[in-house]
């Protein structure tokens, strides 16, 4: 073999000693407080992880000579979690322990993506309580700062409002969709599909609010105010406030207050100047720490916490984590419930926070691209069909689109947020006041824009299906495109607006003068053929639906498919219908209507402060561009 296997590389000295380092510096970390090394197989019983929660899959299984369906692990906490409930029931409680692992995930084909991984990570089983949250959450923020890291940020979030008001729900197929449309970060679906219950008016507010919420305190106040509009009188954040009154308490600029010797982990100085907005600012959700509900991370056993790191301007999180309190229900003798929470960090994305500052442009597999805050708000920006319809809404909610109307060869444009340049409404030359009507539907639906400027913008020109690479990459920190590239894509993008143009149907069609020919066909062969540009979208499809579908890819013409009897039918895209027409297709069958979605990179949704600003503007827009129809 010359090369490895796509998603795997190898790692030479200078960069192996380096990862080496930063593992010794982590571990050591983990080491001083107590935390004892162990060591899981590569491969596990895929049945003994099932039995510990929902596992995301991985693209290595097989078959041992006993017959049993083995998986090469996608995830540390739950071998961690099947070990101690067959080996170590009766240890001492609590137990601390700690991992350096890798495990292997599956990413889609062609993304660039890595497929392993290496995991620093730690379990705290047996306690419980703000106790334990503070008691991982600390030792994340001691490992950050003995690796140097001078630029970090904890956003916390929590499992336990959303499964409770699913609760309320009272219907198992709308949970299960809700939970898995906000697992897939894919907000503007969960609205659709909680228009379409028949749930109340407040418990469907609330639900499709949370995972929006995002910020400081404020965001916790909100979270309880939706709970009791929901029926829901117990506060759901109290552990979230305990959690960050304690870190409060123990983090300070000069470490005042900080810290009883008996702690687990000893209090820290945050030294002035390291995560904190300001010298004389404490540790506190101004700074260091922020709230977003959205994050669900993707296995189902989290009960409460969950909590990413992000380091070094990555848009992707260098750690994750939470509790999970339901692990070892029945494990421990005399123990009904034994309470647990982990944390784990990503080797290579540690590896990238460390060294961005060295080369922000390093392109690397392992993570997106670093880009500091106060570099322009990057935005992609579709050619084709949806060009028109984004350069609307973005005029329509303040920026200035200028270059944009005819960029020439120019791939990137430079640009700015001119509602820090309209004072008393007046109008910049060319442009037009963010209330007033201009070209392009609905552009006063912004109304009357009010609060910070963005400030300065980059518009980078793409082609619809590739901006959503461009996004997960770090290319780009939001950006445009029609929900069917969003799909086709799968990076886990979040989904935060529907922009209501762009507007056209998923169909699938034959040709007329072959009426039942497909029928046949696949009645005979078992298999129907289908040419389409969107194989993710058709096989989804055909799939609910029970059919057996060998789908050929083209990327052109696809009408040419079945007239020249390559195959039987086609999946595509259709606003009027002519070209259908003018090729005598009709159409079989109905997928899914598509419209423009603007989209953001989860990390920089996060982190930046101008993504959601932006998403605001445009929410607004296309409420209003919705009600005009």
């Amino acid at each position: 073999m010359k090369t490895t296997p796509w998603g795997f590389r190898d790692i030479l000295p200078e960069e192996a000693q380096a990862r080496e380092e930063i593992a010794q510096t982590v571990g050591g970390c983990f080491k001083s407080h107590g935390y004892l090394p162990v060591e899981t197989p590569l491969l596990e019983d895929k049945s003994s992880l099932d039995r510990g929660g929902r596992i995301t899959d991985t693209p290595f299984k097989l078959f041992d000579d006993d017959g049993r369906l083995l998986v090469v692990r996608p995830d540390n906490t739950l071998p961690i979690v099947r070990l101690v409930s067959t080996r170590l029931r009766d240890a001492a409680l609590p137990l601390r322990l700690r991992y350096e692992a890798p495990l292997v995930r599956a990413q889609p084909r062609n993304s660039g993506a890595a497929r392993q991984f290496t995991q620093l990570g730690f379990e705290l089983i047996g306690e419980g309580g703000d106790a334990g949250d503070v008691e991982m959450v600390s030792l994340v923020i001691e490992s950050l700062q003995a690796l140097g890291l001078t630029s970090w940020r904890i956003v916390f979030g929590s499992v336990r409002p959303f499964m409770e008001l699913l609760a309320r729900c009272g219907d198992a197929s709308l949970s299960s969709d809700v939970l898995s449309l906000v697992h897939a970060n894919n907000l503007v679906d969960l609205d659709a599909r909680l228009a379409q219950s028949s749930i109340g008016e407040p418990l469907r507010r609330a639900i499709s609010e949370l995972p929006r919420l995002h910020g400081g305190i404020e965001a916790l106040d909100r979270v309880d105010e939706l709970a009791v509009l929901a029926g829901i009188e117990e506060p759901l954040t109290g552990e979230l406030r305990a959690l960050v009154q304690r870190l409060e308490q123990r983090f300070t600029k000069d470490g005042e207050g900080a810290g009883a010797a008996s702690d687990a982990v000893g209090a820290q100085t945050v030294k002035a100047g390291s995560a904190l907005p300001s010298s004389a600012a404490p540790f506190g959700l101004d700074g260091a720490l922020s709230f977003d509900f959205s994050i669900m991370n993707s296995f189902d056993y989290y009960t409460g916490l969950v909590l990413k790191v992000y380091a070094g301007n990555l848009p992707d999180p260098v750690g994750t984590g939470g509790r999970y309190d339901s692990a070892f229900d029945g494990v421990f003798p005399k123990l009904d419930r034994v309470p647990a929470a982990g944390f784990a960090f990503s080797l290579e994305r540690l590896e990238g926070a460390c060294t961005a500052s060295e080369d922000a442009r390093d392109a690397s597999a392992d993570h997106a691209v670093a880009r500091a805050m106060e570099e322009p708000l990057r935005i992609a920006v579709p050619k084709g069909s949806l060009n028109a319809g984004t350069i609307a809404a973005l005029e329509a909610v303040g920026l200035d689109v200028s270059g944009l109307r005819d960029p020439g060869r120019r791939l990137i444009i430079h640009a700015r947020d001119l509602r820090g340049e309209m004072a008393g409404g007046e109008v910049p030359e060319g442009g037009t006041t963010a209330g007033s009507e201009s070209e392009g539907e609905g552009a006063s639906a912004t109304a009357r824009l009010t609060g910070p400027s963005i400030g300065d913008v980059e518009f980078i020109i793409v082609r619809a299906t590739d901006a959503p690479a461009f996004v997960a990459g770090g290319g780009a920190d939001c950006g445009f495109c029609g929900r069917d590239s969003l799909i086709e894509a799968d990076l886990g993008l979040l989904e935060l607006v529907d922009m209501h143009y762009g507007a056209c149907r998923f169909i699938e069609a034959e040709p007329a003068d072959r009426a039942g020919a497909a029928d046949r066909a696949y009645a005979r062969r078992g298999c129907l053929r289908v040419a389409t540009k969107y194989p993710r979208i058709a096989s989804a499809w055909y799939e609910s639906r029970g059919i057996a579908a060998d789908i050929v890819t083209l990327h052109g013409n696809i009408e040419l498919g079945p007239i020249v009897g390559m195959t039987d039918r086609i999946v595509d895209i259709t606003a009027t219908g002519t070209t259908l027409r003018e090729n005598d297709l009709v159409v079989t069958g109905e997928l899914m209507e598509c419209t423009a979605r603007f989209f953001v990179n989860p990390g920089r949704a996060r982190l930046d402060a101008r993504v959601r600003m932006l998403a605001g503007r445009l929410a607004a827009y296309a409420a209003a561009c919705g009600q005009r129809g």
